[in-house]
């Protein structure tokens, strides 16, 4: 076998397994690692943070947004993002059939700063912010809608 067929086959093993990665992890919620820590220490108490940190950057980088009663969908997209499409459909979807769920897109272009402070790294990446703005979980990639519905169960 010559070295050309070998370095073919190795590609495409290689890219048959990111393949098949990026398609088991594509949508799916995690845990932040707030929640995965535990609860976070109260504001002000030593060693602490806020609880609502995450919301506190959104409405730094978006003065108008608004939090949902329940549970906010936070949709970082992009303009030329196919799957952010799909993923502010489904999201505004599950927003109008949930009560007390908003969802919010963010332009990741137009809002590094915030982009960079939330550590999203591709689009679209959806945050899931409980009732009082923080981070429960998060999935990069275009979510299913029955993936949402379930994950925002586990959360409201």
């Amino acid at each position: 076998m010559s070295t050309g067929v070998v370095i073919a086959i190795v590609a495409v093993v290689l890219a048959l397994g990111f393949g098949l990665y990026r398609a088991r992890t594509d949508g799916r919620f995690r845990a932040s690692s707030s929640t995965a820590d535990g609860p976070a220490v109260p504001a002000g108490a030593e060693g602490g943070t806020s609880d609502a940190r995450t919301w506190d950057d959104v409405i730094a980088a978006l003065p108008d947004a608004r939090l949902g009663e329940r549970a906010t969908l936070l949709q970082f997209s992009s303009a030329f993002c196919a799957p952010c499409r799909a993923t502010r459909q489904v999201l505004s979807e599950v927003a109008d059939v949930v009560p007390g769920v908003v969802h919010l897109e963010v332009d990741a272009e137009h809002h590094l700063d915030l982009v960079r402070r939330l550590d999203v790294l591709r689009t679209p990446t959806t945050l899931i912010l409980d009732a009082s703005g923080r981070e429960a979980t998060r999935a990069a990639g275009a979510p299913r809608k029955e993936t949402v519905l379930a994950t925002l169960d586990g959360i409201v």
